[in-house]
């Protein structure tokens, strides 16, 4: 199926929305894409905990990591799960909770000009084939909707918050990715 953008949100994807958004200031275009890494807990995937982090419905009782994070009020506008699933939080219009304390080229409040997406993984476990071709998909339609993010306007967590964060982590292929964009394939 064809993915396109509608007020917002992507079509043909699930929606989980988040109410950890808030408007983009006035006159700011989105002109880069993070990528991050997830993984809750740590090292483990699956069990739904990413969607219970992003809606405020983590329970810190279940895992003693989940104490920690639990309060927090976070967000991305998409997650990208191990099987290539894609989920949608936030509308692309809206600024997601998603990089933190960040600088761009100079320009701190990453949030306030970027669309954040999250691939779940961990520093050192690789990506899956599903994932990359999500990412590519996604990423081309975003780079049509916002042409001001190209391949050069894409980056890494890690890379807009070093030495506080360290995703996707070396296990992300940026060459895998840089050559998948490159593809025409523009369904999932």
């Amino acid at each position: 199926m064809t993915m396109t953008i509608e007020n917002g949100w992507l079509s043909s994807v699930r929606r989980s929305p988040s109410t950890n958004y808030d408007e983009r200031p006035a006159g700011c275009d989105i002109d880069l894409l993070v990528i991050h890494g997830i993984s809750l807990p740590p090292g483990e995937f699956g069990g739904g905990w990413i969607d219970a982090l992003f809606c405020n419905c983590l329970e810190g009782s279940v895992h003693p990591y989940f104490v920690e994070i639990a309060s927090l009020r976070v967000s991305s506008h998409l997650v990208i799960y191990r099987t290539g699933e894609i989920c949608q939080f936030v509308p692309f219009h809206m600024r997601a909770w998603h990089a933190g304390d960040s600088c761009y080229e100079g320009r701190t409040s990453c949030n306030d000009f970027s669309i954040g997406i999250e691939l779940e993984g961990s520093d050192d476990v690789p990506y899956e084939a599903g994932q990359y071709r999500a990412l590519a998909d996604v990423t081309r339609i975003l780079m049509a909707a916002y042409p001001a993010i190209t391949p050069r306007r894409i980056t890494g967590h890690s890379d807009i918050a070093p030495g506080r964060k360290t995703d996707p982590g070396p296990s992300f292929d940026w060459s895998r990715f840089y050559q998948s964009l490159k593809s025409t394939r523009h369904v999932i």
